[in-house]
């Protein structure tokens, strides 16, 4: 932790996402191992993912969002904490809505690809889904250590623990897309090259998100609302609906308890 600390900001961002992106990759990997992932298995991890998404966006992200721009209202420099936090949460779901409706990409499973149309190859509109709810896993990363560096007393801690959940729920999304993929009759290096270039955004959202919380201190409760936002949609929007449709409820939920457990306790434990 302390070589962490010594590092600037934006580099702890790069570090940290780096290793968000690691993990994905890690996951990825496991299609190396096993060609087809059990339904039962798959809803329980996309459960768990949405879990400390789900934590990760409150604790990390929300309450920090709040108690900045308390501190900055206080100062008579911006709005009412309620109302920062509600418009980047806000903005942070109209973003990914709009990525949705305009950038073309392809789910895994399904043959008819979303956003504008294009020519473009299956391949590359596989990874264009996966990347586009990637970039606030990476923006919320970097943003929070903007915040560790900016909030009055906060150390890096909280910023580390959101990394290292991050990276936790990386492992089993990565194995959910490109065993999935291999299963669709893709070639394990191609099904594991989709997987893992999903992630690649992270470190590039999170070094953006870490910079521009330096270059815009103000902007931090926005920022950070955002990010948790962003994040939520992607839950509501694709991880939940994904977990409950091979019909194992009771697994999903659990995964889902299990991960905002996990998730609270690595926050509130080490931040």
């Amino acid at each position: 932790m302390i070589w962490l600390e010594n590092l600037p900001v934006v580099l702890r961002a790069l570090v940290a996402t780096l290793f968000t992106y690691a993990m994905t990759a890690a996951g990825s990997a496991t299609v190396f191992f096993c060609g087809n992932i059990d339904r039962k298995v798959l809803d329980g991890m996309l459960g768990f993912a949405a879990g400390v998404m789900i934590a990760a966006s409150f604790f990390s992200l929300l309450a920090p969002a709040i108690e900045m721009a308390d501190i900055l209202y206080k100062a008579g420099k911006g709005l009412p904490s309620w109302a920062a936090a509600a418009i980047g949460f806000a903005c942070g779901g109209v973003f990914l809505r709009l990525s949705d409706r305009l950038v073309p990409h392809l789910h895994a499973g399904t043959s008819q690809a979303e956003g504008v149309k294009t020519n473009w190859s299956r391949s590359i509109l596989l990874v264009l889904a996966i990347t586009i709810h990637n970039i606030p896993e990476g923006l919320a990363v970097g943003v929070g250590f903007g915040a560790a560096a900016l909030l009055p007393g906060a150390g890096i801690t909280a910023a580390v623990s959101l990394a290292l959940g991050i990276g936790l729920q990386n492992f089993p999304e990565g194995a959910a897309v490109s065993i999935p993929l291999r299963r669709e009759g893709m070639s394990r290096l191609k099904s594991f090259w989709i997987g893992q270039a999903s992630g690649i955004v992270e470190p590039i959202a999170g070094v953006a998100g870490a910079a521009l919380v330096l270059s815009i201190s103000a902007a931090l409760p926005y920022l950070l609302g955002f990010a948790a936002g962003a994040m939520i949609f992607v839950v509501a929007e694709e991880l939940i609906p994904e977990a409950y449709r091979g019909g194992n409820d009771h697994i999903s939920t659990a995964g889902i308890m299990a991960g905002f457990t996990l998730m609270m306790i690595m926050d509130i434990g080490l931040g």
